[in-house]
């Protein structure tokens, strides 16, 4: 039991000291995770503790209340809502602030397997407000995908 116990203690310890060395970039990254987890989760709180007050959204018609209700719209409309990210891309715009763009395919349905799903092209900005970074922008677009023909002859 002490054995675990120290193990626990020094491996919190090594996750500490190697939170200061993040990069920009893997902090977002990370950060981005956290908010999929929570939204996967049905937590509507939990996920909007990354956001920050004055978030603006779709160009400026969606506050930070907007998106709240959009989320909890989201999250009880799909019982299992997933999301995956494709290529995270982030790039530091200043002090304490970056912008992140990515493509999300968000899925969700009532049972086991996904009854819909859509991809979207997301472009954010972020600002670190002590040690968190917190979301202030977010506007996002579906994406069209072409049709795919079917291979398999039904005649």
């Amino acid at each position: 039991m002490t054995r675990s116990f120290l193990g626990a203690v020094l491996a919190s310890l090594l996750l500490t000291a190697c939170a200061g060395s993040l990069t920009v970039e893997q902090q977002i990254i990370a950060t981005l995770r956290d908010m999929e987890v929570a939204a996967e989760a049905g937590e509507h709180f939990e996920f909007m503790k990354y956001v920050a007050d004055d978030f603006q959204g779709q160009l400026g018609s969606m506050d930070r209340q907007g998106f709240h209700r959009f989320m909890i719209f989201q999250i009880n409309q799909h019982r299992r809502l997933q999301a995956q990210f494709f290529p995270i891309h982030v790039k530091e715009t200043g002090e304490d602030r970056a912008a992140a763009n990515f493509s999300l395919l968000v899925t969700g349905g009532g049972g086991l397997l996904p009854e819909s799903g859509r991809v979207f092209e997301v472009d954010t900005e972020w600002f670190k407000d002590g040690g968190d970074w917190l979301l202030s922008r977010a506007d996002w677009e579906p994406v069209e995908l072409p049709d795919i023909p079917s291979v398999i002859d039904y005649q």
